[in-house]
């Protein structure tokens, strides 16, 4: 039994403990998080955070602006856009009014905003939460409420070129976040829909035979071809020619070797696919992220609304062993993380125009990053470490007793002069608890003031790591030369606000 079946039963005993009552007959409810969502600590988050971070500079550094859409949708907007996937959709309860769905992903609610707006024209970011009613696995980073952060590039341009800096955008997000080795797998629909057609899928199966590849990253082949013959209705033939075909992969070269293959150049769909596909390994070199990059035939992504290029981006089994190999080794028995893909993305021409009235399309290509699979490979790679928390620079700590007004002023200027900064909550603290709290805290600087130090007319800064004090001077600069440049760095203080802060302080007295 796995450990969610094991939640889930030890649930259901609370909930019948609960329904049973005690002596007092009160009402009791179990406390716990809905199933496939969860609560993120301060540690947690600091890592979210960080992560964010990293994503949205990204997307910032190649020009994306950004937008935001409601969390639930029409419940026509979503229908007959994500293929089988469209059972995963959260319907809201019918209270008189529309008929409402929670949003599935960002994609669609993106194409629904540009028909509205009547916008032909835009590079876009989003960060936002979405829903699926899916069987949630925890420890692989699946849930039902989790984040996505989207960039895509709306618009009539030259074949190829946006495509392959969504391609570099996931290359340069997985190189920056350090998780290990990836691999970019790329494949093109038409591509697809041409092997099917040759191979003798009929018109009316290539999507859910679409849907059945598309599991190959879970399932091996013997699994997806039984699920194609004797579920789909496909015959054993096809089967067998489509597994000759989904078993390549390569580069630059398989296109070309495709182009020239009997059967697969017979279809036009096929050949215009593996021409773009070639022209975006030409961009890809330029943009020096062939090395990551492959042409994978067996790549289907399900979703109906891709109508080209596809894409999907996976940690390698070594590259996460190698990432989290540490945190592994002293997790004492934890179950260990196994993700799936970390990005995926694709061309999707025609979707703006299921919403246009007069069925204008504007084409979009664009990449999703699969942020909370990462979040679990980041928390377990951060687990033996210590992580702060929050961004406070000084702690301001008085050495005697009533001097709390002081200890207020001083902090006032601080703040005013935008150092991040803390006080305890307490009239009179006992140096020692102050000194604790930022070791704990991993505050980096404490200013202490102390009856003789009021009456030097100086504040005592003191570098918590290594006890070195400094005296700052009433009303002049203390010069950052005085905090040797390592002890600036594990400060996390920039030179200006080490100056600032110095000045601040010697200013306050």
């Amino acid at each position: 039994m796995s450990a969610d079946q094991i939640d889930e039963e030890v649930a259901k005993l609370l909930q019948l403990k609960a329904q049973l009552g005690g002596d007092e007959g009160k009402h009791q409810f179990v406390l716990k998080t809905a199933k496939g969502t969860r609560d993120y600590n301060p540690k947690q988050m600091a890592i979210r955070e960080k992560v964010f971070s990293t994503i949205v500079s990204c997307f910032k550094r190649h020009g994306a602006e950004t937008i935001d859409t409601p969390v639930f949708e029409l419940k026509e907007t979503l229908t007959g856009k994500y293929g089988e996937d469209s059972k995963l959709i959260y319907d809201l309860k019918d209270q008189g009014g529309e008929l409402l769905s929670l949003r599935y992903d960002l994609t669609v609610p993106f194409a629904r905003y540009l028909a509205m707006n009547k916008i032909t024209n835009i590079k876009r970011y989003h960060i936002a939460k979405v829903y699926r009613r899916d069987n949630p696995a925890m420890t692989r980073g699946r849930y039902r409420e989790f984040y996505q952060c989207d960039f895509d590039i709306a618009g009539q341009y030259d074949a190829m070129i946006p495509d392959a800096e969504c391609l570099k955008i996931v290359y340069e997000i997985l190189s920056e976040l350090d998780l290990g080795d990836f691999r970019i797998k790329v494949n093109d629909r038409r591509i697809l829909d041409g092997m099917f057609a040759v191979c003798g899928v009929p018109d009316e199966k290539f999507r859910t035979i679409c849907s059945t590849v598309d599991k190959l990253d879970k399932m091996p082949w013997e699994e997806v071809r039984r699920e194609m013959v004797e579920e789909k209705g496909l015959s054993e033939q096809a089967a067998d020619q489509i597994g000759e075909y989904v078993s390549m992969q390569g580069g630059m070269d398989l296109a070309e070797r495709l182009l020239q293959d009997q059967k697969l150049s017979q279809s036009k769909l096929a050949c215009a696919g593996l021409a773009d596909i070639k022209q975006l390994f030409s961009y890809l070199q330029l943009f020096q992220v062939t090395d990551k990059v492959v042409f994978d035939l067996s790549l289907a992504r399900g979703l109906d609304y891709y109508t080209g290029i596809i894409y999907e981006a996976v940690l390698t089994q070594a590259g996460v062993a190698a990432a989290c190999g540490e945190a592994q080794n002293g997790a004492g028995g934890e179950e260990s993380v196994s993700v799936g893909s970390v990005a995926g993305g694709g061309r999707y021409d025609g979707l703006v125009g299921m919403f246009d009235p007069k069925g204008r399309k504007v084409p979009c290509v664009g990449v999703s990053i699969g942020i909370e699979r990462i979040f679990s490979i980041m928390e377990q790679k951060a687990s033996a470490e210590k992580i702060r928390t929050t961004q406070v620079q000084v702690m301001v700590a008085s050495a005697q007793k009533n001097l709390l007004e002081e200890r207020l002023k001083l902090i006032t200027e601080l703040w005013s002069a935008g150092i991040k900064a803390e006080v305890m909550y307490k009239k009179n603290p006992k140096l020692l608890s102050q000194l604790q709290h930022c070791e704990e805290a991993g505050i980096p600087l404490v200013a202490i003031l102390g009856e003789q130090e009021l009456k030097d007319g100086v504040v005592k800064l003191r570098v918590v790591a290594s006890r070195e004090e400094v005296a700052s001077e009433s009303c002049s600069i203390l010069h950052v030369e005085l905090f040797p440049v390592d002890v600036q760095q594990t400060m996390d203080i920039s030179a200006a606000e080490l100056t600032l802060l110095c000045w601040a302080s010697g200013r306050a007295l």
